[in-house]
């Protein structure tokens, strides 16, 4: 595709200081999209000349200016045909950057990935899990597959990443890797993740993507139900990895805390609250959210079981791919349908073990570290569908019960 380049010279009168006079400055435009940069030069609004992007006149200052502008303009034209005679990249802030010399280091997109992994890999189960990693990794894969693919290229520069770098990656995510929304979603939210780490590193002057929004779906949430909770809690079980994993489970249930804020539990996480009670107190590792949680009977109970616990933790918790594993087979075991999964106890806790029983959802949320209600709000659809059935079920029993009730009046008016 043939590229569209060209220059203006104008002055910015919206800049104009206490003397009355404005700055000269260039803009470059490439394919549609804009840089500009201040040539250091202030003129009196009276003295320009909008149609020849010159200063009027044949004073000394307004020859010397108009050759720093013609000077301006080769050294543009010279960078825009080298870039072009060499097959590279060329955008208006490659040419910007070549022109002020400014001594950015060059870094590719898939590097950035490797050094944001890396970072994962060093914290590692003090600030990240395991998925963590193999989600980044992932991610990282499909976008090596995607340059390969769109670009012919094993890596692209940052400097040349664009909207439609991202609206193209969406689409090949969704139709050739046949990603459903949500997936397509996690995958554009840890490519902005690494984006963003750029910016800060002032790799890049801003996210090229900021623009580009894509909204989740809304899915069903795994939870227990009352009757399911029960049954892990009354089973026993020999085997006393089963019996660790099955106690740590519900006390997440219990108090709502994800894998990682339990795994990192100690007893400085133990404080009294205002009620003289027990609770935690923690910051969310996936959010820095502080979250304090009066402990309930269960969790209490599990705490007591394990206090002579001697790994320096509260709990004698495994990793989270050990535990989702044993969980299944502890599903198994008590005849629980579903796909019993570490995160699933969280949900519970917010449905069946709160909200179903009457905690404000403020409070739920507050307990739960949560940033917005909003995201609360989606443990309360789970619970309004609870109610439904519940109340389908209520009315199906009822009108059974019609019947038999007016078949009796009947016999007893006999």
């Amino acid at each position: 595709m043939e590229n569209t380049f060209s220059i203006l010279i104008w002055l910015n009168k919206s800049k104009t200081n206490g003397k009355g006079k404005s700055p000269i400055y260039g803009r470059i435009t490439v394919n549609g999209k804009r840089a500009e940069l201040a040539m250091k030069v202030f003129i009196e609004t009276e003295r320009w000349d909008s149609i020849k992007g010159r200063v009027k006149g044949n004073k000394e200052d307004s020859r010397l200016i108009n050759t720093m502008i013609d000077n301006f303009l080769i050294k543009v034209r010279k960078i825009y045909e080298q870039l072009i005679s060499e097959n590279l990249a060329v955008s208006s802030d490659i040419i910007k950057n070549m022109l002020t010399g400014v001594n950015r280091k060059k870094i590719s997109l898939l590097e950035i990935f490797k050094i944001h992994i890396n970072e994962i890999e060093k914290k590692l189960n003090i600030d990240y899990v395991k998925a963590t990693l193999i989600k980044y990794n992932t991610t990282m894969k499909h976008i090596k597959t995607f340059i390969n693919e769109y670009y012919n290229r094993n890596d692209i520069e940052l400097i040349e990443l664009d909207y439609s770098f991202i609206s193209k990656f969406e689409m090949f995510l969704k139709v050739n890797l046949m990603n459903g929304q949500n997936s397509t979603y996690k995958h554009i939210q840890r490519l902005n993740k690494v984006i963003h780490i750029a910016v800060l590193n002032e790799w890049l002057e801003k996210n090229p993507f900021d623009k580009f929004q894509i909204k989740t779906e809304y899915t069903e949430r795994d939870f227990l139900s009352k009757e399911e909770i029960e049954s892990i809690i009354s089973k026993q079980f020999l085997n006393n990895r089963l019996e660790n994993v099955k106690d740590i489970f519900i006390f997440s249930c219990y108090t709502g805390l994800a894998y990682i804020d339990i795994y990192k539990l100690t007893s400085d996480n133990l404080f009294i609250g205002i009620d003289g009670e027990k609770w935690i107190k923690i910051k969310r590792q996936k959010t820095g959210t502080p979250s304090s949680v009066p402990l309930l009977p269960k969790a209490l109970e599990i705490l007591e079981k394990y206090k002579e616990n001697k790994t320096g933790k509260l709990l004698p918790i495994l990793s989270n791919q050990k535990m989702n594993s044993y969980l299944k087979e502890i599903a198994d075991l008590c005849g629980i349908k579903k796909n019993l999964t570490f995160h699933i106890a969280r949900h519970t806790f917010a449905t069946t073990v709160t909200l179903t029983n009457g905690v404000p959802i403020e409070t739920v949320s507050k307990m739960l570290g949560h940033k917005s209600i909003k995201t609360t709000q989606i443990y309360s659809k789970v619970v309004e569908q609870k109610v439904s059935y519940d109340m389908k079920m209520l009315k199906e029993k009822l009108l059974n019960q019609t019947p038999n009730k007016t078949l009796k009046n009947i016999q007893y008016l006999n």
